[in-house]
């Protein structure tokens, strides 16, 4: 449940819970107020009847009309009650009821049942009749239950009505203030999420409100901390992997200018040797020409490492005859696991700067290892599309995964991609293939990459 109608729900209840307690005040002063009037009236009628009885007494009245209602209808006398008059001279019982007009309403049962209950409506007041300390007869005044319980329904439906215009109106200006007030919540959940999708340039507004833009400024605060975090984290590791190829051309120079230089001479002075065996020493012949043949699996050894540490066609040729000679040298050395790869280019690739031509090799060069070693696939290829402000590079294979993620696994291979891709701010993403199999696209700004001194 949101804040907003969270809100309205609490106002509603404390409304509910004062029209409760407003209805029974309302119910008990309607009781109190027939009981008032009842009173009034039996104690009006007794002194009317008392005048009646000085006047016959002094001569002035007809002492047959005694006791005589006609003066309190003739004055609007109070509706609703029935008079009852026992005369204690004749024995006689004198009965009258002025009629009130009831509400048209229906009222419930239920409503009748309960003010019944409580405030017992069916009372009488009763007043003896004397003068000169006799006494002539007793009054009885009675209102009519139903009217009362008229009079009161009549006060709950007009207080009700009442308390909901009032509760409505409530509701609606708080609704309006609140849905205003938490305006800015919507602004900042928005600004939230555009930031956990890694958009750090985004920075909240200012709010009018001194607590929204309290958090506001925290918040942006807190994003330019992880932006500066991240931009040193970027700088950080487009240096390592600047450090990284620099090492890898370093010691490819070295395995080509000293080892392999070595290797060549050890071929060369074993052919003299073999030469030389064949006419002086034959049972020398079979140890050179082994030695020969160790020496150049050597040499093809080191000529693979170079093609690993520093392939020549990515500083001769480019990116894409090195990735051709990657899948031409995957699909030899593939042997019994029998994985063939392979390549399609789309775009022209001699527009990519050196630091994206190398880390979109190497991208390459790691998923197509890992789908040698642990794919278990039969058919792979690689997708290279460079176009407009952004290069995607996809490897897809039909081996055996099936679910992900795989940051569980103890290689490396996948975050050491990761980070190559952040560094230079793109995207990676991994998905399962149908019916099975591991698709890796990357995607890469053309114009992203983070200039270091080094």
């Amino acid at each position: 449940m949101n804040l907003q109608r969270h809100l309205l729900l609490r106002i509603v209840i404390v409304a509910l819970a004062c029209l409760a307690a407003s209805s029974t005040y309302v119910l008990y002063r309607s009781d109190r107020h027939a009981r008032q009037i009842t009173q009034e009236t039996a104690r009006s009628l007794s002194q009317q009847l008392e005048l009646q009885l000085l006047r016959r007494n002094a001569g002035f009245g007809e002492a047959e009309r005694f006791p005589d209602f006609s003066l309190w209808k003739q004055t609007g006398g109070q509706p609703g009650f029935c008079l009852r008059f026992v005369s204690t001279e004749k024995a006689t019982i004198y009965s009258l009821c002025n009629g009130s007009k009831l509400s048209g309403q229906n009222i419930p049962e239920g409503f009748k049942t309960f003010y019944r209950h409580i405030f017992n409506p069916d009372f009488k007041v009763t007043r003896s009749i004397a003068l000169n300390d006799r006494v002539y007869g007793y009054l009885t005044v009675t209102p009519n239950t139903e009217s009362n319980i008229a009079r009161a329904w009549d006060d709950i439906v007009s207080l009700g009505g009442l308390s909901a215009l009032t509760v409505l109106a409530v509701c609606i200006l708080v609704s309006l203030t609140i849905r205003r007030a938490l305006r800015p919540a919507g602004i900042i959940v928005d600004g939230l999420d555009r930031i956990g999708q890694g958009d750090l340039v985004y920075r909240l507004p200012s709010f009018d409100l001194l607590e929204w833009q309290h958090t506001a400024t925290a918040i942006n605060r807190l994003t330019a901390s992880q932006q500066q975090l991240l931009s040193e984290r970027q700088k950080l590791a487009v240096k390592l992997m600047k450090l990284q190829e620099e090492e890898r051309r370093a010691l490819a120079r070295e395995l080509h200018d000293e080892f392999g230089q070595c290797l060549a001479a050890i071929n060369a002075v074993t052919a003299s040797i073999t030469q030389t065996a064949e006419t002086q020493c034959p049972a020398l012949v079979e140890e050179s020409r082994q030695i020969g043949r160790i020496s150049q699996h050597m040499m093809d050894h080191v000529r693979g490492l170079l093609g690993r540490l520093r392939p020549v066609e990515l500083d001769e040729l480019g990116l894409v005859p090195s990735l051709n000679r990657l899948v031409a040298d995957w699909n030899t050395l593939s042997g019994e696991r029998q994985v063939r790869f392979r390549l399609e280019v789309t775009g022209d690739a001699s527009t990519l700067t050196d630091a994206l031509s190398v880390t979109l090799f190497r991208i390459a060069q790691e998923c197509m290892t890992n789908i040698v070693k642990h794919a278990a696939a039969t058919n792979a290829s690689v997708t290279l599309v460079i176009g407009g402000a952004s290069v995607r590079l996809t490897v897809k294979d039909d081996g055996n995964a099936c679910t992900l993620p795989f940051s569980d696994g103890p290689g490396i291979g996948l975050l050491g991609i990761r980070e190559r891709v952040d560094a230079l701010r793109g995207r990676l993403t991994l998905a399962i293939a149908e019916p099975r199999g591991l698709i890796v696209t990357t995607m890469l700004p053309v114009h992203a990459e983070v200039e270091v001194q080094i």
